[in-house]
């Protein structure tokens, strides 16, 4: 009886050993390239299959993107029409961003307006990084120059009014996010995740056959710390957080965030403290993720709401001064809020 047993036990083990073997020889082959873009912002990217590094076409790619759009390039596409008023386009990159800032810009009461240049820049979160000495006056005056329903572009060209300044920082993380997923997809890679200056585009599934789990910060701790609020599953859809807590500065015992309404001319003041937007593309997701930041929590929740291929995780301070969250119905079985 001994002797089947030992057989039968041995039998397993073999098989044990072949299957193992057999998964390790088929185990998806996972690509991580990373680098800097847009001067010191950060990119993962990882994908799995047997592509190689594909590194020298990605950073082609996102270079050729801030030569065309980067306010910090002298001569780049954006920095000569904002000198000159006019562009007839010289890179495929300038139009879709347009394109999309304008269907954002008509879809959020305004308050997403590449325009903004002007104001950005005056309140010290341009190119220059002066800290300002700003007084009514000098808002109305620089409102005059903002208005991104005054830019006239078609497919070959843009034309701005006298004085008016493009500025697609808001925007342009998504953008690039969405360009490398492209590349990626063009080299028939199925799964991905692609991730700039904390914007992100995934597809398929890790390497360990899994949804790809993303990170929302909590927004309440200092500047210098990080702190995961809540965990995001994330298949074929884009993310873009926007919030006041990384990009600001002080003065006078007063707190001045990056987020201007363009409406107004002023810093954005209401208790939203950062929102997490989903979308199909990440360019999408981070247009509306700065439009909400200005727009405040009733109003963008509408519009999440009234629109099929949007969701997002709206961070808050409620009337009782306590951190709480709003998650849209489409992604709530998909975000898991941690727990302090």
């Amino acid at each position: 009886m001994k002797k089947p047993a030992l057989v039968g036990l041995g039998l397993l083990l073999i098989i044990a050993f072949l299957w193992r073997s057999y998964n390790e020889a088929n185990k998806p082959i996972l690509t991580h390239v990373t680098g800097f873009t847009m001067g010191t912002i950060v990119y993962n990217v990882k994908y799995l299959g047997e592509t190689g590094n594909l590194k020298n076409e990605i950073d082609k790619v996102l270079s050729e993107l801030n030569q065309s759009l980067s306010t910090y390039i002298g001569d780049s596409e954006i920095s000569r029409l904002n000198v000159d008023g006019k562009l007839n386009f010289e890179s495929g990159y300038f139009y879709p961003v347009l394109k999309i800032s304008e269907e954002v810009f008509q879809k959020t009461d305004q308050t997403f307006d590449p325009s903004v240049g002007p104001l950005i820049q005056a309140w010290g979160f341009g190119p220059d990084k002066r800290i300002p000495e700003m007084d009514q006056t000098t808002i109305d005056s620089l409102m005059s120059m903002v208005g991104f329903e005054d830019v006239t572009f078609n497919e070959n060209s843009v034309s701005l009014p006298p004085n008016y300044q493009l500025d697609f920082s808001a925007i342009a993380k998504g953008y690039a996010v969405d360009l490398v997923a492209e590349l990626l997809e063009e080299k028939n890679i199925k799964n991905y995740m692609v991730e700039i200056g904390g914007e992100v585009r995934c597809r398929g599934v890790n390497e360990k056959n899994k949804t790809w789990s993303l990170g929302i910060e909590d927004p309440t701790v200092e500047n210098s710390e990080r702190r995961l609020y809540a965990v995001a599953k994330l298949k074929d859809r884009s993310l873009a957080t926007s919030g006041n807590y990384r990009n600001y500065y002080e003065k006078d015992g007063r707190i001045f965030a990056h987020i201007i309404d363009p409406r107004t001319g002023y810093n954005a003041t209401h208790n939203l403290l950062s929102v997490s937007v989903f979308a199909s593309d990440c360019m999408t997701a981070d247009a509306y993720a700065t439009a909400f930041m200005v727009l405040g929590l009733e109003k963008s929740s509408s519009i999440v709401e009234s629109d099929p291929d949007l969701d997002a995780v709206f961070i808050y301070q409620n009337d009782q001064g306590e951190l709480a969250n709003l998650v849209s119905e489409g992604i709530d079985q998909f975000v898991e809020i941690k727990s302090f």
